[in-house]
């Protein structure tokens, strides 16, 4: 069982990433969206949706550096073991906090108001119960395995292991020995990234860059008399063209 889920899983997911992502970029396009619900309801969204994404960007952020920075290069920068506990602790319980709260107020407004529920798919739903697992599973890891004083060094185990992945050599027995807890955040995890290509997630691959080359979209009024004498042109005028 650790062979498969800490040496064969990762890759297994990768595949379904990488694969769904393909499929979902040829075949569904104009699917590739996250469905916006704001003309039904926006209080709540301004709201919460930031806090969400800034949240759980802090969050990602954090597990970046956790994973795929070798406490070697920390204590270079005089980050020691204990600095970088107490920053792991606080600042990443406030950025998961932040995310959780977030998440939820978005569930609530998804079943609070009629017209943003009935736009929920059975996709979202289980989307949203693996994303909720996945932050809080993370949250309970973190603060049953750490104090103030000292916590579980996961830089020692996990970071090993998921740098291992990289070089096609996994070390599953350093994934093997780490706390339950964590086993199941990384397992849950791992779901999460199978589905992200098949969800509305999928806009975080995404990035507007069209929208730098776009030509601009002047809007003007006019005199509705000029709009009554005016001939009919077809195609696109210059600006300042009358």
């Amino acid at each position: 069982m650790d062979t498969f889920l800490w040496g064969a899983l990762p890759y297994v997911v990768f595949g379904v990433l990488v694969t769904g992502l393909a499929w979902r970029y040829r075949y569904d396009q104009f699917g590739w969206t996250t469905r916006s619900s704001e003309s039904y309801e926006s209080r709540i969204l301004n709201i919460a949706s930031p806090m969400f994404h800034y949240g759980i960007l802090f969050v990602l952020l954090g597990h970046l550096m956790g994973l795929f920075v070798p406490s070697s290069w920390t204590d270079a920068l005089g980050l020691d073991e204990h600095a970088y506990n107490l920053l792991s602790l606080f600042a990443g319980t406030a950025a998961g906090a932040l995310a959780v709260v977030g998440i939820g107020m978005l569930i609530y407004r998804r079943r609070r108001y009629a017209p943003v529920f009935r736009a929920t798919t059975r996709n979202d739903k289980l989307m949203y119960a693996v994303l909720v697992a996945a932050i809080v599973l993370g949250l309970v890891a973190k603060l049953t395995h750490a104090g103030i004083e000292t916590g579980y060094d996961y830089r020692d185990t996990i970071a090993p292991w998921a740098r291992s992945l990289f070089t096609l050599d996994p070390k599953v027995g350093l994934m093997a020995d780490a706390p339950v807890a964590f086993q199941v955040h990384a397992v849950v995890g791992m779901v999460l990234f199978a589905l992200l290509p098949f969800t509305r997630l999928v806009h975080m691959f995404s990035a507007p860059v069209q929208y730098l080359f776009r030509p601009y979209i002047v809007y003007r009024s006019r005199d509705p008399h000029d709009l009554a004498t005016r001939p009919d042109r077809r195609g696109w005028e210059r600006i300042g063209q009358r």
